[in-house]
C-alpha cells in the first residue's frame, strides 16, 4: 500500500510540476514557500490568517458569495499569535506550523464553533471534545480558520439533492463558474482551497465526497485507506466506508497533510492496523518515482465517455505517465455485473450503518436529538426551512432498516467487501500492476434546484 500511494503521489506531482503561475500576492503559495517566508521573518501566522480571513469576507461572504465557509473560528487570530510566539521562542513544530486550515462542518471541534453537518437539526451543537484528527492538526501547529459548508448530512438525506447545499449554509458555488455545481459532499472544503480561502482543508468521503469535489474544482484530494485516519469525532454515514482526507492545491501539500492527519487512535480500533511508524508520504515525490512501474488504465469508469472534456485530458495524462517511466497496461477491465452487485449491496450497508452510527454519534456527543427518527421528525416539522428544494428519502429508507445484527446487513456487507476486494486484487495480480489510473468524474454540471444533481463520479 505504501508503494501504491507513493506511485500515485509521484504521478500526480509530475503531472503538475510544470505549472507555476500565481498572482502577485499569497495566492497559490505552497506550504514550503509559506514556511520560508515565515522562517525569514517576512510573514507571520497572524498575517497569513488575516490574509485568508479578508479573502473569505471579500469573496465568500460578499462579492460572488461562494458560501464555502459555514462558520469562522473567532479564536483563529489568537491561535496564530500563540504560534508566532512559539516560533520565535523555540522554533516551528514542523511543516504545518502556522498554516491555515478549514474543516468540513461534520468534524468535531471543542471550541466555540459548532458541528452541524450543515443541518438545522444540529444548529448550535457543540462537541465536548476535538475529533482525533483535529487534535493531530492542532498538535502539528495549524490554525483552524473555520468550518466548510457541505452537502447536508454528507449528502445522505435525499436521492435528488443539490450537491453543496445545506439548510444552514445554503448553496456552495463553483469558483470557476458560479452557475455550475462544486460537487459534494466536501464541496465547501474543495471550494475554499480552490478559491484561495485557506491553504488546506479536510474533507470526508464515503463514496465520492473527496475525489469528486477535488476534481470538479481543480485541486488535489486523497481518500486514504480505511483506518489510516481516525473516524472518532466525525459525524458518520457508515463506519465500513467513511474516512477523512486532505484537500490541497498541490500533491506535495496534500501528502504533508496526510502525514499529519494519520495515526492510531485508541477510540477507533481500526487505526491499530495503520503502519507504524507512519511513512513520510511527501518523500515519495520524486521525478523518477514512476520508473519500473506498471500502471493499468481503467476506461469503463465514470466520466470516461466524456470525449472532449475528460477523455482527451485523461489520454494526455496517460502519455505523461508513460513519458516519465511508467509501463502502461491499457485497457484494464472490471466485470460490470459484479460491480453493480457490489454497488447494490453497498447501498444496503450504508442504510443500516447510517441509522446505527448516527445514533451512536448523537449520544456520545450529547446532541439534543438522539436518533435518526428524531432527526427525520425535526426535518418534517421544519420542512419549509430544511427541505425547500429536496426531501429526506435516504434518511427514511435508512430508518426503515433494522439493526446491525440483521442477516440482510451481514450478507450485504460480506458481498460488497468480497466483490470489490476480489476484483481489485485479481486485476492487480493478473496484470502485475502497481496501481490503476481512472478518470475521477465528468465535467461540472449546472446547479439545478428543481431536478437535483445530474452527474457521474468515481
Amino acid at each position: 500500500m505504501k508503494r501504491v500511494l507513493a506511485l500515485l503521489f509521484a504521478a500526480l506531482w509530475i503531472s503538475g510540476c510544470t505549472v507555476d503561475e500565481r498572482q502577485a500576492n499569497l495566492e497559490e503559495y505552497t506550504i514550503a514557500e509559506l514556511q520560508t517566508l515565515m522562517a525569514d521573518g517576512r510573514l507571520s501566522a497572524r498575517q497569513l490568517s488575516e490574509y485568508y480571513l479578508e479573502r473569505i469576507d471579500k469573496i465568500d461572504q460578499h462579492g460572488p458569495r461562494l458560501n464555502s465557509i459555514i462558520e469562522l473560528n473567532v479564536d483563529a487570530l489568537s491561535i496564530a499569535d500563540a504560534l508566532d510566539r512559539e516560533r520565535r521562542e523555540s522554533g516551528p513544530r514542523g511543516p504545518l506550523h502556522g498554516i491555515p486550515v478549514v474543516l468540513k462542518a461534520n468534524i468535531d471541534t471543542a471550541d466555540r464553533m459548532s458541528t452541524t453537518a450543515g443541518s438545522l437539526a444540529l444548529e448550535g451543537h457543540h462537541a465536548p471534545r476535538d475529533a482525533h484528527l483535529v487534535t493531530r492538526l492542532r498538535d502539528a501547529g495549524t490554525v483552524i480558520l473555520g468550518k466548510a459548508n457541505l452537502s447536508e448530512w454528507a449528502n445522505f438525506r435525499s436521492n435528488r439533492s443539490s450537491s453543496g447545499w445545506s439548510s444552514i449554509g445554503g448553496q456552495t458555488k463553483n469558483p470557476y463558474d458560479l452557475l455550475r455545481n462544486p460537487c459534494g459532499s466536501s464541496s465547501g472544503s474543495a471550494v475554499a482551497v480552490a478559491a484561495n480561502l485557506a491553504v488546506l482543508a479536510v474533507g470526508t468521503k464515503t463514496n465520492g465526497s473527496i475525489i469528486c469535489p477535488a476534481g470538479i474544482n481543480g485541486i488535489v484530494g486523497i481518500k486514504p485507506t480505511l483506518g489510516l485516519i481516525s473516524r472518532s469525532g466525525v459525524i458518520p454515514i457508515a463506519h465500513s466506508q467513511d474516512t477523512a482526507g486532505p484537500m490541497a492545491r498541490t500533491v506535495t501539500d496534500a501528502a504533508i497533510m496526510l502525514g499529519a492527519l494519520a495515526g492510531p487512535d485508541v477510540e477507533d480500533a481500526i487505526t491499530a492496523d495503520a503502519p507504524q511508524p507512519l511513512p513520510d508520504y511527501a518523500s515519495g515525490l520524486r521525478e523518477d518515482g514512476l520508473a519500473d512501474t506498471r500502471i493499468g488504465v481503467l476506461r469503463t469508469y465514470y466520466g470516461a465517455e466524456d470525449q472532449h472534456r475528460v477523455r482527451d485530458i485523461f489520454d494526455g495524462t496517460i502519455e505523461l505517465l508513460r513519458a516519465n517511466g511508467a509501463e502502461i497496461v491499457d485497457p484494464i477491465e472490471l466485470d460490470p455485473a459484479s460491480m453493480r452487485e457490489a454497488s447494490e449491496a453497498s447501498s444496503i450497508v450504508l442504510q443500516y450503518e447510517f441509522k446505527a452510527d448516527l445514533a451512536a454519534y448523537l449520544e456520545r456527543s450529547g446532541a439534543s436529538l438522539q436518533t435518526l427518527a428524531e432527526v427525520i421528525a425535526f426535518n418534517n416539522e421544519h420542512a419549509d426551512r430544511v427541505m425547500p428544494i429536496f426531501g429526506q428519502e435516504r434518511m427514511e429508507a435508512a430508518e426503515a432498516r433494522g439493526s446491525l445484527n440483521d442477516q440482510e446487513y451481514l450478507d450485504a456487507l460480506e458481498t460488497s467487501k468480497r466483490i470489490t476486494r476480489e476484483a481489485l486484487d485479481n486485476v492487480l495480480a493478473e496484470h502485475r500492476l502497481d496501481a490503476l489510473v481512472v478518470p475521477s468524474n465528468e465535467a461540472a454540471w449546472m446547479t439545478d434546484h428543481v431536478h437535483g444533481d445530474v452527474f457521474k463520479l468515481g
